[in-house]
């Protein structure tokens, strides 16, 4: 198995890990939250990523089911920065009572606690699991006028001259510095990477402005951008190529067998009453299997992969073990 397969190995990783502060809170009686949501209260769904994002679109998109199914206004909050540490740092604070929630995606929610550079005020157990939304594989774009017509033209440029040419990520240690990471030790094409911590609309930007070469990203941000033709995509990092992009190859097919994404679900603070999670975890999958959310996904580029809230945290377990083996790649240097 190829040691940078890191999306592919977290399907295959088993849970050795249990999310045992996640699961119930047994301090609290069963029938406690069962008035929740109260009247008239609302709902905070944090997103550590600013807006127009695939992350906040995605939110956006389950926010009113969500408020139809649990009763209550659910208001999205966005807190950018720091690769989601902020936002995340936020979630985890509150109170485990059902009133905050947030969107968290991997590779940055898992590998932000576990470098101890990054400082986070946050674990795993700091989590409660509510639901998996979805996988959107990683890409590789060029301005629509690079000389690079196809990804072995660019990534054998990027060999010859390191580091000659800029790539954005969405900040350290998230899923697109993973991918670049990856694509050096496999293939030995080095990027400068440029972390726009703000989130895949600031790498965006940058890109549209020429500030960078090189976009890094997810099939769900360079959808419109390539039926636009303001990009031109080179290579999926998916085992098949994205339905949104069907004459995009992935790696595999241009001879370099790597794989890689994020995942995107829903997590509360830790410590939830019983009541409180059934009713959000229920209320999330209604939202997230909705037809109408589904299909606009679809219309973004992404296919639906729901999980379920214990199912989600034993997939998020195995993550973080694959993670731990691969961090150094991806650690500040000094």
């Amino acid at each position: 198995m190829p040691r940078t397969r890191i999306a592919a190995t977290a399907f295959a990783a088993a849970a050795l890990i249990a999310l045992t502060a996640c699961g119930s809170n047994a301090g609290v009686s069963g029938s406690a939250g069962g008035d929740f949501p109260k009247k008239g209260k609302s709902i905070e769904l944090i997103v550590s990523f600013s807006s127009g994002g695939a992350v906040d679109t995605a939110a956006r998109l389950v926010q009113p089911i969500l408020e139809k199914e649990l009763g209550t206004n659910v208001e999205v909050v966005n807190k950018p920065g720091a690769g989601g540490q902020i936002g995340y740092t936020q979630l985890t604070s509150a109170k485990p009572d059902g009133y905050t929630i947030g969107a968290t995606g991997s590779p940055s929610v898992v590998v932000s606690p576990l470098d101890p550079a990054r400082g986070a005020k946050y674990t795993r157990s700091s989590f409660q699991p509510l639901g998996r939304q979805v996988i959107d594989p990683t890409v590789i774009a060029v301005q629509p006028d690079s000389p690079y017509k196809t990804l072995k033209e660019l990534l054998d440029a990027a060999k010859a001259k390191p580091k000659s040419m800029t790539a954005s990520t969405t900040g350290l240690q998230t899923g697109e510095h993973f991918a670049l990471a990856q694509i050096q030790e496999d293939t030995g094409a080095e990027f400068a990477p440029v972390h726009f911590s703000e989130g895949a609309s600031q790498a965006t930007t940058a890109f549209l402005g020429r500030h960078v070469d090189i976009l890094v990203a997810n099939v769900s941000d360079v959808t419109d951008l390539s039926k636009q033709g303001k990009a031109r995509v080179l290579g999926v990092m998916s085992a098949e190529r994205a339905p949104s992009l069907p004459d995009v190859p992935t790696f595999k097919e241009s001879g370099y067998d790597l794989e890689a994404g994020t995942v995107r679900g829903y997590s509360a603070p830790a410590g939830l009453p019983d009541a409180v999670a059934k009713k959000l975890e229920a209320a999330l999958q209604k939202a997230i299997e909705d037809p109408a959310v589904v299909q606009k996904m679809k219309d973004l580029g992404l296919q639906t992969s729901y999980m379920s809230a214990a199912d989600y945290a034993k997939f998020w377990a195995g993550q973080e073990e694959d993670f731990k083996k691969v961090l150094p790649m991806v650690q500040k240097k000094d």
